[in-house]
């Protein structure tokens, strides 16, 4: 998220104070699992920017606005209408202009490799994370973008897992999982290596894992039935079916309570439901 710290940030590009709040607000509707009200409050920003009425004159707010209602949407997880197109307006805009911050074109392309990751197109949404990855490498100042950079090798991990590929996830995981200061980021991390784990056969190990991972704060509601998701496929591995599918069952009543019923997850969750023998 963009956060203006000082007078100088707000001149330089990031919202005026008023459109700022509203924003604010929006990541705070996210927080509660209110996705529908974000992206409303974002998008609202947005039009009142574009408005001839509008008192904005920072050329950059319609662009974290409609930043932000794309970030509710991937996390709602509606699938139609796509924010591919959406995201790739924004991409021409922070490449084309001089009035946004260096950091937000990685932040930009990051959101175009999770969108493709969720509309399973996980070759592309491999590549695009791997460009994000390369385009920090050569920063000058790399801790600075630490955020986006774990977050592009979360992406990358999952991307890789969709194509059967494990044995790299692994190895993001566990190299990364120190670096995590971030507790969101963390916990996303073992969710990729409990994942990668049961890809790789390792029930056993992924379900340990995944039962560390359970002492943890409740995930936000973006996150919702996705450790349980893998925690159910490690069951089912095992063999324990009447477990596997009272987890799934779980975690699929999670999802239901936060996100939009086309959302990639529930659907791999009613896919693995039909897996799962009947005890």
């Amino acid at each position: 998220m963009i956060r203006p710290t000082s007078w100088l940030a707000w001149m330089g590009g990031s919202p005026a104070p008023w459109h700022f709040a509203a924003l604010e607000q929006a990541y705070a509707l996210m927080g509660e699992g209110r996705f529908e009200e974000a992206e409303a409050r974002a998008r609202a920003v947005a039009t009142a920017r574009r408005s001839r009425k509008g008192r904005d004159r920072r050329p950059a707010t319609a662009w974290y606005a409609t930043h932000v209602a794309v970030i509710a949407a991937r996390a709602h997880g509606r699938r139609e209408p796509s924010s591919l197109g959406e995201v790739e307006e924004l991409i021409a805009e922070a490449g084309r202009t001089n009035y946004l911050p260096h950091g937000l074109l990685p932040a930009a392309r990051l959101n175009r490799a999770l969108v493709l990751l969720d509309e399973e197109r996980p070759a592309e949404a491999e590549s695009e994370a791997r460009d994000v990855l390369m385009t920090l490498a050569r920063r000058a100042h790399p801790a600075k973008y630490r955020h986006i950079e774990l977050t592009a090798l979360i992406c990358l991990g999952h991307a890789l897992c969709t194509q059967g590929r494990y044995e790299e996830p692994e190895t993001i995981a566990r190299a990364n999982l120190p670096r995590a200061d971030d507790g969101e980021a963390a916990d996303s991390l073992r969710v990729l290596l409990v994942r990668s784990l049961s890809g790789l056969g390792r029930h056993e190990e992924a379900l340990a894992q995944s039962l560390e991972t359970q002492a943890l704060p409740e995930p936000p509601p973006h996150a919702a039935g996705h450790l349980e998701l893998y925690r159910a496929t490690a069951l089912h591995g095992l063999g324990r079916s009447e477990e596997a599918r009272a987890e799934a069952a779980r975690a699929l009543t999670a999802c239901e309570r936060y996100l939009h019923p086309t959302h990639s997850r529930t659907a791999a969750l009613h896919a693995l439901l039909s897996r799962i023998p009947p005890s």
